[in-house]
This record gives C-alpha cells, structure tokens and sequence, in this order.
C-alpha cells in the first residue's frame, strides 16, 4: 500500500495526539484525531506536510507554486491532492508555530537521528525546488535543525550536502577535517554511504516516494570524496 493510502486508511493504531495528531485528523476526516501514526512512513509525511507547509510561509509569501513543490517531491497521486493541499493550509493556518510541530516531531524521533537528518534533508529539497533557497527559509531549516539537535557543524555539513557548488568544502560535505588519515577518510565515506543508500532510508520509514533525495546526496557525497582523494592523490 502507499503512504498516501495508509494515511488514509482507517486501523493505524498507535495515538500520538498533538498538531501532528491533528493534522492526522484533517488528512483522514473519519478518524478520530488522537488515533493513527503507528507507521513511520506516516508520521514522516504527515511531519513533513506540516514543517513545509510552516516553511512556505518564512519569506513572507505563500504561493501554489510551494504546496506544488511538495507534491511533487513527494509524488502526490491526482487522486489525494486534494487531501494533501487541504491538510497543507491547515498546517500553514494553524495558531501553532512551527516549533511544536519540530518539537513533536524531534520528540517522536529521539531515538533515531538519522530519521531527523532525513526531515531534514527532504525540506531542503523542497526548499530548493524553485532553485532559490531564501535566506529566511535557511534560517528557519537552522531553527528546525537546532530543535531536533543538530549542532551548528552538523547543520553545515547538511546544508554543504544540499547547496554545496563545485567549489564547496568536500571535507565539509563529509562532515570531517583535512588533517583526518586516509585510513578514516575511508571509513567517514563508507559510513555516510551506508546512511544514506536508498534501502537504508526505507527501512528507517522513510517513504520510497523520497529515494530520488538519497540519491541525489549519495550523488554529492561521491564527488566530494573524489575531489579528496584526487587532492591526496590517493
């Protein structure tokens, strides 16, 4: 089943009640609100329709375009759009900011980092989907990121991962320093390969519909640990 149909499927189990909880109730209307999200996948998406939702509104300008961007990203079928766009606006319209959502969310998750990266990463995704991350958007990703733990060295490798040009710090990217030994340089990439392969993200729960992401930063964590071992000659 997709994620997009056990988001709507009645049964999920476990309550977490909350703004997700409540967003939960909006997506899927003969629910109560307190029941659903014993899957990961849905508390991912559900998590992610509402921290996007909340970032479209950081530059000041909410548009189509943004609750487009995330159907797309996310693979939204025709057939659950509308569900998606009325939840979005709920979550954009609601009295609560975006820090209870980051902090239901980093809550959920405290047990599993990787899985808050993955949030992480797939906002930036859609951050950069009309190829312009606005300063205010960056700031409110460093705030998401701070909330769910990340210290300002891991928020800059993340960042690095996403916005990184050819003239980005490969070492950076990696998430180590230029006097670290071959030996572990090695070990550095071997073990961001394996966090982020595409298998590796799906049995955490994150929705297959979010491959294309893991693949993209697999892409620049490759060139990255290229240019480094091109420099050592290596």
């Amino acid at each position: 089943m997709s994620i997009w149909g056990k988001i709507a499927g009645a049964g999920l189990g476990l309550a977490v009640g909350g703004p997700l909880g409540a967003l939960v109730g909006a997506v899927a209307g003969h629910l109560v609100i307190d029941r659903a999200l014993a899957d990961k996948e849905v508390v991912f998406t559900v998590a992610l329709i509402a921290l996007s939702a909340k970032m479209a509104k950081a530059d000041g300008q909410v548009s189509d375009a943004e609750i487009r961007a995330f159907e797309e990203v996310m693979k939204v079928p025709d057939a659950e759009k509308a569900n998606v766009d009325r939840v979005y606006r709920i979550a954009q319209q609601d009295v609560a900011g975006f820090q209870a959502y980051a902090e239901q969310v980093a809550s959920i998750f405290r047990d599993n980092p990787a899985m808050l990266e993955d949030v992480i990463d797939a906002l930036f995704h859609i951050a950069k989907a009309d190829k312009y991350v606005h300063p205010a958007e960056l700031e409110y990703l460093r705030t998401v990121a701070d909330i769910f733990g990340f210290s300002e060295v891991e928020f800059a490798r993340i960042r690095a991962s996403h916005l990184g040009s050819d003239k980005a710090d490969p070492y950076l990217i990696l998430g180590i320093t230029p006097d670290i030994s071959s030996d572990d340089l090695r070990k550095a990439y071997h073990r961001l390969v394996r966090e982020n392969h595409p298998d590796t993200l799906i049995a955490r729960g994150v929705p297959k519909e979010l491959v294309s992401i893991a693949n993209e930063k697999l892409a620049t964590i490759n060139v990255a640990y290229e240019k480094i071992m091109t420099h050592r000659g290596l």
